[in-house]
């Protein structure tokens, strides 16, 4: 029988928008999103602009709406963000992949740049695998900044490699939406961009 495995970025791919701004929203509200997003626009508009790179404009969002906040308290928030919110984002066609690539024993991994902890309940309850961004903490309290590298572009590629050895698999399969998705979606074998849309 043959190995598989597949891999599929999250934010675009299989939800309908980027999750960080919609836990954002959850957690603090409309007016303080929009509110927050105002006063961190310059690094934002920095990142559409090549200047600064994702992590670091990700990092300034990351603290201003979170820093402080305890671990236990943050994860809660999590936690619910991943039973009330994420399954309304879910693209249909990409759970129907999803569910016929694990009847099919293929192993399936989300692969993300949004952060684990607000992915992960999602991806315990329907038995996929996960590979995001952490979060980085200190005295259990959130810092607002990354630990490790942001799991995006090349460094997807390198999470992948560090948790698999591929050559152990017959077929790779590739799903992504973005330019943060080319590193990883050049290991498939099959490889689909925009798939679900």
């Amino acid at each position: 029988m043959k190995r598989r495995i597949a891999f599929f970025d999250f934010d675009g791919t299989i939800t309908t928008k980027d999750t960080l701004l919609e836990f954002i929203k959850f957690c603090k509200g409309t007016y303080h999103f929009y509110w927050g997003f105002i006063l961190y626009s310059p690094f934002l508009v920095a990142y559409k602009l090549k200047i600064i790179p994702n992590y670091v404009a990700k990092q300034k969002v990351l603290e201003f709406f979170f820093k402080g906040q305890s671990i236990e308290s943050f994860q809660a928030l999590c936690d619910s963000f991943a039973e009330e919110v994420i399954p309304g984002l879910i693209r249909p066609k990409a759970m129907q992949e999803i569910e016929r690539m694990k009847k099919s024993d293929t192993t399936v991994v989300i692969v993300s740049a949004s952060a684990e902890n607000w992915i992960r309940r999602w991806a315990e309850k329907n038995e996929l695998e996960l590979l995001g961004t952490k979060l980085a903490t200190a005295g259990g309290k959130i810092t607002g900044g990354i630990e490790g590298n942001n799991c995006y572009g090349d460094e997807k590629v390198c999470r992948v490699k560090e948790r698999f050895i591929l050559t152990a698999y017959d077929e790779i399969y590739c799903y992504g939406d973005s330019a943060g998705d080319k590193a990883m979606l050049a290991l498939g074998n099959f490889a689909f961009y925009k798939p679900f849309r």
